[in-house]
């Protein structure tokens, strides 16, 4: 048996962290470029955490204007900002757009490379900048991820994944989660569960260790997202939920994701649903699709979630596919594409832009055609 795992090298998992950032990061950087949105400091969210800067002595630029699914140009113009600012270090802190952003500036920054020379796998070709990443959200797991997803200029999602990704340090301070609304927490929280499954099932990397971090994420995830929805302020459901998407981070950085993420992006790209909305949104179709080849893994999965675990793979798969339905809708989230704007006429489009994006399809336990996209999409209209 060969595979190989890599994962960021330090990891500070500690409910009030952020407060002690500067403490944290002043060894590797003066100069930090600090990346986050406008709805985190709108949200004071960062608040704690730029005083620990200044504390330490540290003369931060804040870089606040990432959007959701981060456009070219706007990562253009934050590597812009930070060569202009003479950052000698970068920051990511919010959900994973800015985290995406950040692990980009910290390739770019001192790097002659241009931002569409780095699209795909291995292209960037410089050591980068120390990085260190901050999440806001219980989902994307991008602070432990090698992979930044950028909407080019022509709305395309382009995948840059490379060692240089890996951040230095994440800090997983749960109290950061805390002011999640129920929309958010919830859509994000099955995210997190569809990188588990989907790292599970991964037709071509999956490994003894990535199956071993994908189990115990979805077994946390599945056991505490209708408590995180249900009561905002219970850090132990919020912490349970931040690990369970690193755990799931760590998982699908190894045994990349698959169809649901591929259905997933054109919806981000064309209607704006938020990434973990849209995952949400395409979850129930496709493990519906893929049970009849997937089914052993499926049963695996079920007894984890605490499915009906007796009968063979196939009743077992179907009962998983029962009870992650039933999870998901319990914690509120929408399930049908026409209530966030999709229409039946947009559908085809949808598809054929989902198929074309094989560096997820080939990961698939089921070969997905443009038909069968169609079809996903449809089922759920």
């Amino acid at each position: 048996m060969n595979f190989t795992f890599d994962t960021v090298p330090h990891i500070i998992f500690e409910t009030g962290a952020a407060a002690r950032l500067g403490e944290i990061v002043k060894e590797r950087m003066k100069r930090p470029c600090v990346v986050t949105d406008k709805g985190v400091i709108a949200a004071g969210l960062i608040d704690g955490a730029l005083q620990s800067l200044k504390t330490a002595g540290l003369d931060y630029y804040l870089f606040d204007a990432v959007e959701a699914d981060p456009p070219a140009r706007v990562v253009r113009g934050a590597i812009d900002e930070a060569r202009k600012n003479k950052c000698d270090g970068v920051i990511g802190f919010g959900g994973g757009s800015s985290m995406d952003t950040a692990k980009v500036i910290a390739c770019l920054i001192n790097s002659p490379q241009s931002l569409e020379e780095i699209y795909g796998m291995d292209m960037v070709k410089d050591e980068r900048a120390p990085l260190v990443l901050l999440p806001t959200t219980a989902g994307t797991g991008s602070e432990v991820t090698n992979i930044s997803v950028i909407t080019s200029d022509d709305d395309q999602k382009m995948g840059v994944l490379a060692r240089q990704l890996y951040a230095d340090i994440a800090v997983l301070d749960a109290a950061l989660t805390l002011s999640m609304p129920r929309h958010v927490t919830n859509a994000t929280g099955i995210d997190a569960m569809v990188h588990a499954i989907e790292g599970y099932t991964s037709k071509l990397k999956k490994n003894p260790v990535s199956d071993a971090l994908a189990k115990e994420a979805l077994r946390l995830l599945s056991s505490n997202i209708v408590s995180a929805c249900d009561e905002p302020d219970n850090i132990e459901a919020r912490e349970n939920m931040l690990l369970g998407a690193m755990l799931a981070g760590q998982a699908f950085a190894n045994a990349p994701v698959a169809a649901v993420h591929a259905l997933a992006y054109p919806l981000g790209v064309h209607f704006h649903v938020p990434h973990g909305l849209a995952n949400s949104l395409m979850l129930a179709p496709v493990l519906r699709f893929n049970a009849s080849v997937a089914a052993p893994l499926y049963a695996e999965l079920g007894d984890v979630i605490g499915a009906n675990d007796t009968g063979d793979f196939e009743t077992r798969s179907e009962a998983f596919v029962a009870k992650m339905t039933e999870i998901c809708a319990a914690t509120g989230v929408t399930n049908k594409l026409s209530d966030v704007g999709v229409s039946h006429n947009v559908l085809p489009k949808l598809a054929e832009d989902a198929a074309k994006i094989e560096r997820l399809m080939k990961n698939n336990p089921r070969p997905v055609t443009e038909a069968d996209c169609l079809a996903l999409y449809t089922e759920v209209l």
